[in-house]
């Protein structure tokens, strides 16, 4: 008796385990989950702030401006991004980038969205997931007015000069579209007006409300008549994959957004900003300060580093152990043989990809410092290569070991004949440095990238930047010059 209800409660069992949870998979397979959740939104939720990741030198969009005398990127991308910010309850953070980097930046976590005046295509819809769209934008061709009447159609490009964003809808719009234009990318917008301003190019495609903030700025550039099959493209929110919950509250804000036609006001807000009247100087000022300590700052941790491991590495290649010679020959030869922009996408995208969240300034300064290096490692292995032997031998015959002779006799010789070396390294690190200004680094070309954006000047700024490029850089000559003299005086 106790056998059989035994078996009849095990059957019984067996049954409610399978068909329980295929009531539930059918429940809801018929209702939608409403509370989609994923683990971007968690560490969102978690961090209490969201990271929006913009090239903020294309406006209306996003742009700097000085607001209360500090310095502020503002937009109608900017009112967007803080009113999903407001509606997740958590707090803004902006990170600014070059624009070719910031798809990057999005699928190694650095940032946990792009809005930065994105055009959704397929080729981006394979790397990251896009919101719904918030803006229908026009793409046209913007030329001077000399050109504009010979631009007519797309059959009038012909070897015609055009330029684009890199990595932009407008590229991929002018390659198929533009028959036999000479297509010029760049990074910058502000670069590409400059261009233009220049006759470097002819046209610039463009998104016709960028388009309206330039020529209402500068009266020589107008529309051509030119128009392409594929006249509008949607502009969305850029979102990591696999991000449900995160994606599914991005949507809920923008539908409200275009529910309440609150885009309209935004905008109005950001023409405003736009043209605000003030002197240069007390506007932008304080952009080239800022810029000039970032590149001080870069510099001299840079070289201080470089010359600490330099000389590691430089003692490891004269080592006679062929493992220790080995590694300082490979790590020297692989960075001078790559570029100093590579090392700085390696140090910034890689450090995240290892769970290392460090920010671009840390990362540009691990990145010039290791390049840093493998220049001052080859200058002082020369330096000590100039003592003359016979300095060694007469420290050893005085009793002294190899360390001590070393330390002594030869390296103290050796500083005088590299210091000149030494200052150039330093000069060199300083100019090259701008190179970080592509994940963000507020360096001097940084900022005055921000400056041309903001002012509507492609060129003035150029000037003050190769001014103050120069102080710093004759100033810092005539400081080693004099050190050379003391040091000569000293012999």
């Amino acid at each position: 008796m106790k056998s059989k209800l035994g078996r009849l409660l095990m059957a019984l069992f067996v049954m409610l385990a399978v068909v329980v949870p295929l009531a539930g998979t059918a429940n809801a397979a018929t209702t939608p989950n409403t509370t989609l959740t994923d683990q971007h939104l968690n560490s969102i939720k978690k961090k209490g702030y969201i990271t929006v990741g913009l090239s903020a030198d294309y406006p209306p969009y996003e742009f700097h401006q000085t607001i209360k005398g500090k310095d502020e990127i503002v937009g109608f991308d900017i009112s967007i991004a803080k009113k999903i910010a407001q509606d997740l309850g958590v707090k803004l953070k902006i990170n600014e980038m070059g624009f070719d980097a910031l798809l990057g930046a999005l699928k190694t976590g650095k940032i946990d969205m792009i809005i930065s005046g994105m055009s959704k295509t397929p080729e981006r819809e394979k790397e990251v997931t896009f919101s719904k769209p918030y803006l229908n934008v026009k793409q046209v061709v913007m030329a001077k007015k000399e050109d504009a009447a010979k631009l007519k159609s797309s059959a009038d490009y012909e070897d015609v000069k055009v330029g684009v964003q890199k990595q932009s809808f407008q590229e991929e719009l002018a390659q198929k579209e533009l028959f036999g234009a000479k297509i010029t990318s760049l990074q910058k917008m502000t670069d590409l007006v400059l261009n233009l301003q220049n006759n470097k190019i002819k046209a610039i495609v463009i998104e016709k409300p960028v388009a309206d903030t330039y020529i209402a700025q500068n009266k020589d550039f107008v529309l051509t008549k030119t128009t392409f099959a594929e006249s509008t493209k949607e502009t969305a929110v850029a979102l990591p994959k696999n991000a449900p919950g995160l994606t599914a509250a991005v949507n809920k804000s923008i539908t409200q957004i275009n529910q309440k036609h609150l885009l309209k006001g935004y905008q109005a807000d950001a023409s405003k900003l736009m043209f605000q009247k003030n002197s240069f100087f007390s506007q932008y000022g304080s952009y080239f300060l800022k810029g000039t300590w970032y590149t001080i700052e870069l510099a001299v941790i840079g070289v201080f580093f470089g010359v600490v491991l330099g000389t590691l590495l430089a003692f490891m290649k004269r080592s006679r152990n062929f493992i220790l010679k080995a590694i300082a020959v490979v790590y020297i030869e692989f960075i001078r043989g790559t570029p100093l922009l590579i090392q700085v996408f390696i140090a910034f995208f890689g450090a995240q990809m290892l769970g290392l969240g460090l920010s671009a300034l840390l990362s540009s300064m691990i990145a010039v410092s290791l390049n840093s290096a493998a220049y001052v490692a080859e200058i002082v292995r020369s330096g000590i290569n100039s003592v003359k032997p016979g300095q060694m031998e007469a420290a050893r015959s005085l009793g002294l070991n190899q360390a001590a002779s070393m330390r002594y006799v030869v390296l103290p010789q050796a500083i005088k004949n590299i210091l000149p070396a030494l200052g150039n390294e330093f000069i060199t690190i300083l100019k090259d440095s701008s190179v970080v200004s592509v994940i963000g680094v507020s360096e001097l070309m940084f900022e005055t990238g921000v400056v041309q954006g903001a002012s509507f000047k492609p060129f003035y700024p150029l000037v003050i930047a190769s001014l103050i490029y120069f102080v710093l850089t004759f100033g810092i000559s005539r400081v080693l010059a004099i050190f050379e003299k003391r040091l000569a005086a000293s012999n």
